[in-house]
């Protein structure tokens, strides 16, 4: 029901991580040096369950992971995204079709007609901001 870019609405974002528990990485790399890798273990140690999304792979680290978001075992909260804009249409119309509360857009991703699309399905949609960055920032 929120669009949020960059660093605006902070009782919005506060909420969102305050609240989530359940987090899927769309894109989510098997390399140590790659961000999404970086960000996912960060989510871990402060205590979300994180299900890697990468069709690409069978397990990262261990943890199964999954070709699409609909496979994932149990609800999911966030949808932290870490691919191109050109992809966060199918990805919102994926956590539409899941009942994801957020979506998630990373820095340098955004794309408008997603966000109207996923404001109109009713989840809430941040996008270019840094999940990690404003959970640190927020002290959340």
């Amino acid at each position: 029901m929120t669009t949020v870019r960059s660093n605006s609405n902070d009782s919005t974002i506060r909420d969102i991580l305050t609240n989530a528990k359940v987090i899927a990485v769309v894109g989510h790399s098997d390399k140590p040096h790659r961000t999404s890798y970086q960000i996912a273990q960060f989510l871990r140690s402060v205590g979300y369950r994180v299900y890697p999304v990468n069709p690409a792979m069978a397990e990262i680290e261990g943890q199964p992971s999954y070709p699409t978001l609909k496979e994932i075992p149990e609800s999911v909260d966030i949808v932290s995204v870490f691919r191109r804009s050109e992809h966060l249409s199918e990805i919102v119309d994926e956590a539409i079709a899941i009942r994801a509360k957020t979506v998630w857009a990373q820095l340098g991703v955004s794309d408008a007609a997603a966000a109207r699309k996923a404001i109109g399905a009713g989840l809430n949609i941040i996008m270019d901001a840094c999940i990690k960055v404003e959970y640190l920032r927020l002290k959340v």
